[in-house]
């Protein structure tokens, strides 16, 4: 993305900037910069998906993939064990496919931009870089449901299964088990910033990830304070058992809330370290 890009129009022209700083400006003026930014952004990451259409199609189909060979493998292996776990498995690799590319894409940006040449210019835009890595975090999470929810739609036709779909419900508790996901990005991306190879950090994490979704919570409370545990049992409640918001507890609710909140707030410092030593090592410019 070029710098008339992160600031401007999504057809590369430019867009005229307030002189004054972002702190004297009105509030009004720094919203209508934040949705040009955020919609050149949003048009930006279409567009690149559209462009890389088989990348785009891969990603989503691998993981179905490995959700088939579970299941009819499964299936023809311990047909009960299948049965009896089959929401918990759906709702698993819908969780891990909407964490990961709410913890990926970000870093995998921030690296192109360093190959294409373009990582110094969104640094430089008006708005400050950590609002484009914000607005940039905030696309990926739209993406990130976008992808889930045909994830979602292709394993229950695929097993027949009906689940309770409740948008009041699975919205907010997907959005909230986002949160650490989208904190874990936040570091990953500042790595990358600093290290620019961090591939195999990425692995790690996914697996790491993997075995959260499955954690047992209930036999051991600990687990819920970290990433995706208790997000994932309480969607597994709402999903599978129809649960509504309000009929989940309050405490575990209450710690989902606080958790996303910290691990987003966590990550979001630490990027803002990395990303002050690779300015301060003038890195942000080479790869």
């Amino acid at each position: 993305m070029s710098a008339d890009d992160a600031s401007g129009r999504p057809d590369g022209g430019t867009v005229a900037h307030d002189p004054l700083p972002a702190t004297e400006r009105s509030g009004s003026a720094t919203l209508r910069e934040s949705y040009v930014l955020a919609r050149a952004v949003a048009y930006k990451s279409l567009i690149l998906r559209i462009r890389y259409a088989f990348n785009t199609v891969t990603n989503l189909f691998t993981i179905y993939v490995f959700f088939a060979l579970l299941f009819f493998g499964g299936r023809a292996i311990a047909p009960q064990a299948i049965t009896d776990s089959l929401t918990g498995i759906i709702v698993g690799f819908f969780l891990i496919l909407m964490a990961t590319v709410a913890y990926s894409d970000l870093s995998w940006e921030l690296i192109r931009e360093a190959q294409w040449g373009t990582l110094e210019q969104l640094y430089m835009s008006p708005l400050g870089f950590r609002r484009v890595v914000f607005l940039k975090t905030a696309v990926n999470l739209v993406v990130a449901f976008a992808f889930g929810a045909i994830l979602l739609g292709l394993m229950l036709l695929t097993t027949g299964t009906t689940l309770a779909l409740d948008p009041l419900t699975v919205v907010p508790l997907g959005l909230l088990a986002m949160g650490p996901a989208v904190g874990v990005g936040y570091v990953l991306g500042g790595l990358a910033l600093l290290f620019k190879r961090v591939e195999n950090v990425f692995q790690i994490v996914q697996f790491s990830f993997v075995g959260l979704v499955a954690a047992p919570v209930d036999t051991y409370p600990l687990l819920k304070l970290l990433p995706l545990a208790l997000g994932a049992d309480l969607l597994r409640d709402a999903m599978g058992g129809g649960l509504r918001l309000w009929e989940l507890p309050v405490a575990d609710l209450g710690l989902l809330v606080l958790k996303a909140v910290l691990y987003v707030a966590v990550g979001h410092i630490l990027f803002g370290w990395f990303a002050r030593r690779a300015r301060d090592g003038g890195k942000l410019g080479k790869y």
